[in-house]
């Protein structure tokens, strides 16, 4: 009886073991921005192309469902229309160039999924993106102190990105996926322009086995 006592967490961690993957993923991320400000249209930034790239961990409950969590490393943000920038010289006031702003802020995401198989290789998911800002930016094609470049503190230190997604299996290690981020929650600090962003992030993986 006592043998039994003793083998039994071996034996669990075998088994959690065996039903858990790992594994490493890359693709393209693509985001959009905007400003909500309330009283006054949403300002439109451009989207912004990055990659991203890190590591997974899958746990099956069964041969339905199952939970992901992962690690990953992207960057988000917008750029903005170009606009001229003007200066008084004497009683006149004259065009000294056009600029457009581009703010970026680097992140570690830790997405967190739950996983549901239509078929083997085929399966829905749904969860969580916590992105965590290592470093934000802002970068100005007129680098003037009109409009300066250098770090911004524009972002939260902590974003939360409800998202869906689809994953498709080619057999035991390669899989491709895609998810859509739902842009829900203010991303800015609470004294600057309410800002929010949506992105698409599509790529490749491959699970050790």
């Amino acid at each position: 009886m006592k043998k039994i006592l003793l083998l039994l967490p071996v034996l669990l961690f075998l088994n959690l073991n065996a039903q858990t993957e790992f594994g490493i993923k890359a693709g393209y991320n693509l985001s959009k921005m905007k400003w909500d400000i309330s009283g006054f249209d949403d300002y439109q930034f451009k989207s912004k192309s990055f990659f991203y790239a890190g590591a997974l961990a899958e746990h099956h409950l069964s041969d339905k469902f199952s939970l992901q969590a992962e690690l990953l490393y992207t960057e988000l943000g917008g750029r903005s229309m170009a606009e001229e920038i003007t200066d008084v010289v004497g009683n006149e006031v004259i065009v000294v160039g056009t600029n457009a702003t581009t703010f970026t802020t680097s992140q570690l995401q830790l997405p967190v999924s739950a996983k549901y198989y239509v078929a083997p290789k085929f399966s829905f998911s749904g969860g969580l993106n916590f992105g965590i800002n290592v470093s934000s930016k802002v970068e100005n094609t007129f680098n003037s102190e009109i409009t300066p470049n250098g770090k911004t503190n524009l972002f939260k230190t902590l974003n939360i990105f409800p998202f869906l997604g689809t994953e498709y299996q080619f057999d035991d290690h390669f899989f491709v996926d895609a998810r859509y981020h739902f842009n829900f929650f203010n991303a800015a600090i609470d004294n600057a322009p309410p800002t929010k962003i949506g992105f698409v992030q599509a790529g490749l993986g491959y699970r050790f086995k």
